[in-house]
């Protein structure tokens, strides 16, 4: 069975919320986990062929003056699709994430064969003391070592990797030897109520 310590996490900067509503990936950021150690990384900015808002550019300090310079979406998630095979996956608020992959393969023919885990949804089962599970707030709580950027896609995934280790380390003190990524799944989906209940049945 998979274990939970060795995932890929991702994080996509967008145009905005949705693909159906036109919006589009302009950067992804991606860590890979062996055995809990980062032994990869990927980062790349596409041109998402239209000019970004300057809310966009001031959120996440993507300029249109980089991104004209960027390569293709068509090129960068050919390689990504690579980068990713055969891996399971861990996004903060993943659903979101997924939505950004999903579209950008589709539109290359493009498919992958992990599953997703959410970060956020485990947070919220794990750290239930917490004021607030925005990835920035929960590296504050938590003292996560960080740079102080947020809204950059290799940032982003560096610091939800940090988080996923912590909370995998969590599980292994309370005594679930090699956490596997189908229990954090499980976690994820679980009611706050319900959550001792299921840790202690491991």
């Amino acid at each position: 069975m998979p274990s939970a310590n060795s995932v890929i996490v991702l994080d996509f900067e967008t145009t905005g919320l949705s693909p159906n509503m036109g919006d589009r990936a302009i950067e992804i950021g991606a860590v890979k986990l062996v055995d809990g150690e980062v032994v990869d990384t990927f980062q790349q900015l596409m041109n998402p062929g239209f000019r970004v808002s300057s809310f966009i550019e001031s959120y996440t300090g993507i300029t249109n003056n980089m991104l004209t310079h960027a390569p293709c979406r068509e090129e960068v998630m050919a390689e990504f699709a690579e980068f990713i095979q055969g891996e399971n996956l861990v996004a903060h608020n993943a659903s979101f994430d997924k939505r950004f992959l999903d579209d950008e393969l589709e539109r290359i023919n493009a498919n992958y064969s992990g599953e997703f885990a959410c970060s956020l949804l485990v947070s919220r089962r794990l750290n239930q003391q917490a004021p607030s599970h925005k990835l920035g707030d929960l590296v504050r709580h938590m003292n996560i070592d960080n740079d102080g950027v947020f809204h950059r896609a290799l940032a982003d995934a560096q610091m939800t990797a940090k988080l996923w280790m912590l909370m995998v380390s969590d599980l292994e003190q309370r005594g679930i030897d090699l956490p596997s990524f189908a229990l954090m799944q499980k976690i994820g989906k679980t009611s706050k109520a319900a959550v001792e209940k299921l840790l202690t049945s491991q």
